[in-house]
């Protein structure tokens, strides 16, 4: 009974610290809009700043594995290419190859693969990574040693790898490593 509650409890929480977060990103970014702090008090708005930022994405990440445990997730289904789902903003993340049209939940699925690939570089260790999509099949390379157990889940070490193979698992998707390449089947 306890387990059958625990995804709801998780989610509850999720939604409850969203309003104290917004409070302090708020409060930071009318801080840092000011324009009367000093340089040092104005790096540590900014980094106050970057911090709720990540807290938001950690909570969006946590309260998406809650849905899915609770078999609650409903992704908004709209079409993209996937080459672009591929693209991150982070200049250590590489997309090539060819898309093909998908339907999807482009947000969580962005997130999901933007989360493998900064696991794949942060335990690796590795400088960067790239996606290479062929149609709906997107291979990461390079996935070294240290890092293959944290982005394929085996050690709950990275909650964005984690829930990123519950959103593409939870979409229809497939991967599995070969090497230092994991692949993805969307």
């Amino acid at each position: 009974m306890v387990e059958d509650r625990f995804p709801r409890v998780v989610s509850l929480a999720c939604h409850d610290l969203r309003t104290p977060l917004a409070t302090i990103y708020g409060f930071a970014r009318t801080l840092g809009r000011g324009g009367e702090l000093d340089e040092r008090n104005a790096r540590f708005v900014e980094m106050m700043e970057a911090a709720a930022e990540q807290m938001t994405e950690l909570l969006d990440a946590l309260g998406a594995a809650a849905r899915i445990a609770a078999d609650r997730f409903e992704p908004a289904l709209r079409e993209a290419d996937t080459l672009e789902l591929a693209r991150a903003a982070d200049q250590r993340i590489e997309a090539s190859g060819v898309g093909a049209t998908i339907e999807t939940d482009v947000e969580a699925l962005e997130r999901a693969l933007r989360a493998l690939a900064v696991a794949a570089i942060r335990f690796g260790p590795a400088d960067r990574v790239a996606w290479h999509v062929d149609g709906r099949l997107l291979e990461l390379a390079p996935v070294r040693a240290a890092a293959a157990p944290v982005v394929t889940g085996e050690e709950i070490r990275d909650l964005g790898a984690l829930v990123a193979r519950a959103v593409i698992e939870a979409l229809g998707g497939s991967f599995e490593l070969a090497g230092e390449t994991l692949r993805v089947t969307l």
